[in-house]
C-alpha cells in the first residue's frame, strides 16, 4: 500500500481525514452572486474589535470533497437503520417513517405558536387528544405536554408534590425517598427541586424492601421517586402497597415513567396508588432520541395535583380550545410555549396507529428481553432471578475471572456488527451488563445478537486478550478513555513544516 494511500485514509477501513488535511488554496463549493442591495461593512456595523477579515486556517474546498467527506463520515456511525441497539434503558427503538410524513404535514410543521388560537384549532386539538391518550394508557386524571424531557418532567412532578404539599399542609416536608434501583437523575432531581434524600434499599429479589420502607417513612417524607420497571428490569410488585404506606403518611408517590414501554396496554400507574408520573415520549412512544434533542417528557397526575400544573393550561371553553395561562395556584411555566410539538405529533401519530396493539407491543418487548435472557443466562451471570419485563440485565462475574470485564465485552460486540450494550448500570450490580432490544427486533435479529455474546462469552473463556483489546475491525481502535476526557483534542493545528 503506497504512502499517497496511507495517508488519504483510503485503504480496507475507509478511514476519512480531517477537511483541514484536504484544504488547498483558492478552492470553492459555492460562489454567491453578486449582491442585489448595498453591501455593508462589518467593520462598521459590529465595530472593529468585533470584525475580520476572514477565518485562519479555514478549509478551502470544492463542493464534491465537501459532499464526500460528510458522506464517508456519516458511514461511521451505527443507526437503527442498520440494525439493534441493545441499550438497556434507553429504549432505542425504530421510528415509524409514518410519525415524520404527519409531523411535516402543511398545517403541523408550518404552524407558528405566537399564530393567534382561534387559528391553531387543529393544533390545540392534536394536543388534547394525546393528553387523553397518555391519560388512559397511565390511568391518570390529566397532566401536562410541557416539559421538555424526561428529567424535566422529573422536576415538574416534584415541584407539584412540593405546591401541593405547602397548599394543603402549610409546608413542602424535606425528604424524597428513593429505591437504590432507580433512575440515575431521580436524586438530582430531588435536590433540584429543595428536598433531601435518603435511600431505600432492595431486598434479595431486587424488589423495593417494604419493611425497610415501613421504617423510613414519617412526616418529613414528601414523598417517593421509584423507577417501575426499575433499572433492573423487574416490576415492583409491592408498589400499591408502597403507595398505602407513603398515603397513609401524607406523602405521595411519583412514578419515573421511563420504562413505561413495560407496561403500556398492560397496566396502569395509576390502577396501582401511583399521584404522578412523567412519561418519555421517546421511549414508549417512539419519537426521536438521542443528540440532545428534541424530546418530550409529559406528566401525568391525578386530580389532587390538577390546580398546580404548568401554565399554559389546555381547556375548552364555549366548543373551542384554548390555552389559559390564569392559575393561581400552577407552579408557572416549565417550558416555552405548549412543549415540543412536533415531538408530540409523530408521539400521537404513534399511539393512534397502533391504538389497542399497543398491548402487543409492550408484550413483544418483554418477550424480546426474556428470551435474550434464556439465550444467555447460561453463559452470564444474573444477578437476581425475579422475572425480567423489557430489559434483561447481566454481570460481568463469570467473565471477570479471566481478566474480562463489561466494557471489554461491548467493546468486542462492535467488531461483530452491533452497538453495545448499556454498561456498568445500574450501579447497584457490578460489572452490569443492561440489554433491552425492544419491541422493534425480530427473532432473526435477536438470534444474532445472542450468537454474538455467545461467541464473545466463549473468547473470554479461552482467549481473553483478543477480548480485553478489542474492537479489531472499527476504523478507530480502542483509546485511552481517561485521555480522551481529561486532555481531549479539540481544535486542528496544522504541523509546522520538518516537526
Amino acid at each position: 500500500m503506497t504512502e499517497r494511500i496511507k495517508k488519504a485514509g483510503r485503504h480496507i477501513s475507509q478511514n476519512e481525514g480531517l477537511i483541514f488535511e484536504q484544504s488547498a488554496p483558492g478552492k470553492r463549493g459555492v460562489e454567491f452572486p453578486p449582491l442585489d442591495v448595498p453591501a455593508i461593512d462589518a467593520r462598521t456595523a459590529l465595530g472593529a474589535a468585533y470584525a475580520r477579515e476572514g477565518v485562519a486556517g479555514f478549509p478551502e474546498v470544492s463542493e464534491i470533497e465537501v459532499m464526500r467527506h460528510f458522506t464517508r463520515l456519516s458511514t461511521w456511525n451505527y443507526a437503527i437503520d442498520l440494525g439493534m441497539y441493545p441499550l438497556g434503558s434507553c429504549t432505542m427503538k425504530y421510528n415509524p417513517r409514518v410519525n415524520e410524513f404527519v409531523a411535516r404535514l402543511d398545517g403541523i410543521a408550518t404552524e407558528h405558536p405566537y399564530q393567534p388560537q382561534e387559528l391553531s384549532q387543529g393544533c390545540l386539538k392534536i394536543l388534547k387528544l394525546l393528553l387523553e391518550c397518555l391519560a388512559e394508557i397511565t390511568g391518570m386524571d390529566t397532566g401536562t405536554l410541557e416539559p421538555a424531557a424526561g428529567a424535566q418532567g422529573e422536576l415538574t412532578g416534584l415541584l407539584l408534590i412540593r405546591a401541593y404539599l405547602e397548599d394543603t399542609q402549610g409546608r413542602p416536608r424535606k425528604k424524597v425517598l428513593i429505591p437504590d434501583s432507580a433512575h440515575g437523575t431521580n436524586p438530582a432531581t430531588a435536590v433540584i427541586a429543595g428536598y433531601e434524600v435518603e435511600n431505600v434499599p432492595s431486598d434479595e429479589r431486587g424488589q423495593i424492601d417494604i419493611a425497610r420502607l415501613k421504617q423510613i417513612v414519617n412526616s418529613d417524607v414528601a414523598g417517593m421517586m421509584v423507577t417501575n420497571p426499575s433499572t433492573l428490569g423487574v416490576f415492583e410488585q409491592n408498589i400499591a402497597e408502597a403507595a398505602e404506606v407513603l398515603h397513609a403518611h401524607g406523602a405521595l408517590l411519583y412514578m419515573d415513567g421511563a420504562n413505561m414501554n413495560a407496561l403500556a396496554g398492560v397496566a396502569r400507574p395509576g390502577d396501582f396508588g401511583v399521584d404522578v408520573m412523567h412519561l418519555n415520549l421517546h421511549k414508549t412512544f417512539s419519537t426521536p432520541h438521542g443528540g440532545g434533542g428534541p424530546g418530550a417528557g409529559p406528566v401525568m397526575v391525578k386530580k389532587i395535583l390538577e390546580p398546580y400544573l404548568p401554565i399554559p393550561v389546555l381547556e375548552e371553553k364555549d366548543g373551542r380550545l384554548a390555552l389559559d395561562n390564569q392559575k393561581r395556584k400552577s407552579i408557572g411555566r416549565v417550558r416555552a410555549f405548549g412543549g415540543n410539538f412536533g415531538v408530540l405529533v409523530r408521539a400521537l401519530a404513534y399511539t393512534l396507529a397502533y391504538g389497542p396493539g399497543i398491548r402487543q407491543a409492550t408484550e413483544d418487548a418483554v418477550l424480546n428481553a426474556n428470551y435474550i435472557r434464556k439465550k444467555l443466562e447460561d453463559v452470564y451471570d444474573m444477578p437476581f432471578n425475579s422475572p425480567s419485563m423489557h430489559e434483561v440485565v447481566f454481570s460481568d462475574a463469570r467473565q471477570k475471572k479471566n481478566g474480562v470485564s463489561t466494557m471489554d465485552i461491548a467493546k468486542r460486540l462492535i467488531d461483530y456488527g452491533f452497538h453495545p450494550y448499556t454498561t456498568a448500570f445500574p450501579l447497584i450490580v457490578p460489572g452490569a451488563m443492561m440489554i433491552e432490544p425492544t419491541e422493534s427486533e425480530s427473532r432473526q435479529e435477536c438470534d444474532l445478537f445472542v450468537d454474538a455474546m455467545r461467541a464473545i462469552a466463549e473468547e473470554a473463556a479461552k482467549n481473553p486478550e483478543l477480548v480485553k483489546t478489542a474492537p479489531h475491525h472499527t476504523r478507530v481502535s480502542r483509546l485511552d478513555e481517561t485521555a480522551a476526557a481529561r486532555k481531549p483534542v479539540l481544535r486542528w493545528k496544522p504541523k509546522v513544516h520538518g516537526s
